[in-house]
């Protein structure tokens, strides 16, 4: 904001270990218990969301959310009566682990994961959900002993897809356990007898999310949320009855760094309130296949846009645009108008294109990580007593570790999923070419159907187009700030 003015999220105490929590006034201690059992009604009101959506008509379905609801009621009393029974708070726990943390050696690696998103809920872990893609990853984690916890385990991810979306190169950084000390992680015998982190995972991972390859990392804070300079996405789409050429302008107007505030859809409440984004690049190509056949209708394209960062379903949205664009119904100058927030600074209503086309293709990452004793946010980073910062002539980043066997097994899995998708395309295809062939005898003045990519602007098809520029609006930032100042989601700091 401006005006010497800051908008920050209100951040609220949640997680506190009982040393804290004792230091706590007897109102705050009163707040937080109300926000626990907030949070508790709310879990459990999702949870009968679930059973009374997805269990209808399937009694042992039915039957597994009631157990789920009973074990989250059962687990809370027995929470509270550990506390009210225990002199320390902190009684130790029951079940004995049969690893010894307290000598395992540790280090700070990059993961790099593919997926297929479309039979999740998005990457990150969701409260009302354990059907994603991270709730799968630490599920391997901790099943393999690489890491005791989530909470201890100096975790980052470099980019949050959601549901539906894929990933060819989510890359992740974490600590994981090792076989040597950290004097001697680095050596190459060390490197080529270490663990095989992927290997290891792959084999507990569905066979739709696989760890590719491992990087040693020289810094223990390295990041790969705050040190990925660059996110490439890809969005796949047929060509349908789309003028690639207007999309491809329209794609120039694109690359800037502006406010994307009228692509994408408002974080508000979570604390984002600047839009500004440096898009690098973006294009519309044709797919390998596509380049050596005939383009019809069913020739695929993709959408390559690159940026230090994204906003949420900002890709989505301006795909949306774009489907207008190379179906005529906008000029490509739209993408000027609506980078324009001086004349145009409340969003027309429009609906994004759909998640499922859509990947993480490729991430950057800076040599030397810019991370301190305190993040953007002034949240902590533990930071290893024991680390000696390298010189400036040597990176933090090392080099990606393959193995031949994990790869080939990959590609055999993928090229599964390949076969199994390209049989059920191919019949399609075939039942579609005997409809056009039937229709274009029968009526030989009907006009081809080109509709492949209606599913991919996921709305009613309206009668009559209204341009963008004529619709309804949404509400302003300036309104979404002051409602959520007024809910105490958000603070107005000096500055």
């Amino acid at each position: 904001m401006g005006d010497g003015k800051k908008v920050v999220i209100n951040k609220r105490l949640k997680g506190l270990p009982r040393e804290e929590l004792e230091k706590l006034s007897k109102p705050e201690l009163i707040d937080q218990i109300v926000r626990l059992e907030a949070y508790n009604f709310q879990l459990k009101s999702l949870l009968q969301k679930k059973l009374n959506e997805k269990s209808t008509g399937d009694p042992s379905s039915r039957k597994m959310w009631e157990q789920e609801i009973a074990s989250i009621e059962a687990s809370t009393a027995k929470d509270t009566s550990s506390i009210n029974n225990s002199p320390s708070g902190s009684k130790s726990n029951k079940r004995q682990r049969s690893f010894d943390w307290a000598s395992a050696h540790k280090r700070h690696v990059l993961l790099k994961v593919t997926y297929f998103g479309w039979d999740y809920q998005g990457f990150a872990c969701q409260e009302d959900s354990n059907d994603t893609i991270e709730s799968n990853l630490f599920r391997a984690l901790t099943r393999t002993c690489l890491i005791e916890s989530r909470a201890n385990s100096n975790y980052h991810r470099c980019g949050r897809t959601d549901k539906e979306v894929s990933a060819f190169c989510q890359v992740i950084s974490i600590d994981l356990r090792s076989k040597y000390p950290a004097e001697s992680q680095l050596d190459p015998t060390s490197l080529a007898t270490e663990i095989d982190y992927c290997g290891l995972l792959n084999r507990v991972l569905p066979k739709n999310i696989q760890c590719v390859a491992w990087m040693p990392l020289r810094s223990p804070v390295y990041s790969a949320r705050f040190d990925c300079i660059a996110r490439s996405y890809r969005y796949y789409f047929p060509k349908g009855d789309l003028d690639i050429e207007a999309m491809q302008e329209a794609c120039q107007l694109l690359v800037n760094h502006a406010d994307f505030r009228n692509f994408c859809k408002m974080d508000v409440h979570n604390g984002v309130t600047s839009f500004m984004r440096n898009l690098q690049a973006a294009r519309v190509q044709p797919c390998e296949q596509t380049r050596n056949e005939k383009v019809s209708g069913y020739a695929m394209f993709y959408l390559e846009i690159k940026a230090n960062a994204f906003l949420w379903h900002q890709i989505r949205c301006i795909m949306a645009i774009l489907l207008l664009v190379g179906q005529r119904k906008e000029k490509s100058s739209i993408i000027s108008d609506l980078l324009d927030v001086n004349v145009n600074p409340c969003k027309p209503q429009y609906t994004p294109a759909i998640g499922l086309p859509l990947n993480l293709f490729h991430c950057e990452f800076r040599e030397h990580t810019t991370r301190r004793t305190t993040d953007d946010e002034g949240d902590e980073v533990i930071i290893d007593d024991n680390f000696t910062e390298v010189s400036p002539a040597e990176t933090h980043l090392t080099d990606w570790i393959y193995n031949e066997e994990n790869l080939t097994k990959l590609i055999e899995n993928i090229q599964g999923e390949w076969a199994q998708f390209s049989v059920k395309c191919t019949m399609i295809r075939n039942v579609l070419q005997q409809l056009e062939d039937l229709l274009s005898r029968t009526y030989q003045t009907a006009k081809p159907v080109q509709s492949q990519v209606y599913l991919l602007q996921d709305s009613v098809k309206p009668r009559q187009y209204q341009p963008l520029l004529e619709r309804t609006r949404c509400e302003s930032l300036e309104n979404r700030i002051e409602h959520f100042v007024k809910k105490q989601r958000l603070i107005v700091q000096e500055t």
